[in-house]
């Protein structure tokens, strides 16, 4: 691991003691109004201290109309305020602990977040975004295809507001950490787009969604038509036409905000009229733009690992710049072996991420030291 980190020499900190896509190409939005509702059993956690337990709360929050359920991670028996943190999933139908209706078994990304957060002290609100877990398609059932970025914009703001309320939070020293699309999210928080929030003391990147939404998705099916035609499963010429079919129908999406339906050779799986508002609306946000208005007051841990199939620590460098340009404090840290949902795995494999393998104890290492130094 290598960790880069910037300090900018005109603030002093105080001492105080988060898929794309899961799968081969990026899916902006699945809404499935059979996805399977979140587990609402309490829990309680491991002890930080001898008087103290942390325990899951199942809690719930309105956000544009819609009801979001979530889970509370927080001390009890203890009277002293904590810093808090909330918790954004990744791309697709990815509810509250970083798991997707599409795939065949647990990933837990978020949940293990939650935990190691716990262990340092930190409380965690984390959610069952819309078309995911407990709280579904709410009020889109009828239309779907009408949902853009604002009802996804409203519940991470509505997340934030409602863990900075809660008595035993310290609304002082709040954080947002995004995994993979959600780090745009905390991006857009962090950067006043997604409505009025407290502000954010400390601000989290995993595996960070970097470059425009329509131009990463580019970046994924023209390396994965590369591939094809490496292997010998499709033909060069093919691969121009599919090229072509790509490039027509992003230009049309960013230029009308809709998109033909059934287009050719499995683009619409990615690109169709369900997603099409969405990506046009996301579309408008550079993450290395965001990045750069970023107040200097927020200190920012950004990850990224070359075992990453979803997103390289080159495209990552585009939010660093960011990040550089507006001076602000952030940690770097480059994984190695290290898959996109922050396992280790050197294969990066996508196949892998509901597999039982350990997360990294490198990144929660590195996680630590950020969250002690800055909440």
């Amino acid at each position: 691991m290598k960790v880069s980190r910037h300090k900018k020499t005109r603030r002093t900190k105080s001492a105080c003691v988060a898929a794309l896509a899961i799968g081969g190409l990026l899916f902006a939005l699945s809404l499935d109004a059979g996805a399977q509702a979140a587990t609402t059993t309490t829990t309680f956690a491991h002890l930080t201290s001898s008087d103290v337990t942390w325990v899951d709360q199942n809690v719930s929050f309105m956000a544009g109309g819609v009801k979001i359920y979530a889970t509370f991670r927080h001390p009890v028996g203890d009277a002293t305020s904590v810093p808090g943190v909330v918790l954004i999933a990744g791309s697709g139908p990815t509810d509250r602990n970083g798991n997707s209706a599409v795939e065949p078994g647990p990933i837990n990304t978020l949940k293990t977040l939650a935990d190691w957060l716990s262990e340092d002290g930190v409380a965690s609100l984390r959610y069952d975004k819309l078309g995911s877990g407990k709280t579904g398609v709410g009020p889109f059932a009828s239309d779907p295809d009408s949902v853009g970025i604002k009802p996804f914009e409203q519940e991470s703001a509505g997340a934030l507001n409602y863990l900075a309320a809660q008595k035993d939070i310290n609304d002082k020293l709040l954080g947002v950490f995004g995994h993979s699309e959600g780090a745009l999210f905390a991006l857009l928080l962090a950067t006043g787009h997604a409505g009025s929030v407290p502000a954010i003391h400390a601000l989290g990147l995993f595996e960070p969604l970097s470059n425009r939404y329509l131009g990463l998705i580019s970046i994924q099916v023209k390396a994965q038509v590369a591939a094809q035609v490496k292997s010998g499963q499709i033909s060069a010429t093919l691969a121009k036409t599919v090229d072509a079919t790509l490039k027509s129908a992003i230009k049309q999406i960013r230029t009308t905000g809709k998109v033909a339906s059934n287009l050719p050779y499995g683009l619409d799986t990615v690109l169709n009229p369900g997603t099409a508002k969405y990506l046009y609306e996301t579309d408008k946000f550079d993450p290395q733009a965001l990045a750069s208005a970023v107040s200097p007051s927020t200190s920012v841990f950004v990850t990224c690992s070359n075992a990453d199939i979803q997103v390289t620590c080159a495209e990552v460098g585009r939010i660093v710049s960011g990040l550089s340009t507006a001076g602000d404090d952030y940690d770097f840290v480059h994984l190695t072996n290290v898959d996109h949902v922050l396992k280790v795995d050197p294969t990066g494999s996508s196949t892998n991420y509901t597999k039982n393998l350990p997360f990294s104890p490198v990144l929660k290492a590195a996680l630590k030291k950020f969250v002690e130094k800055n909440l």
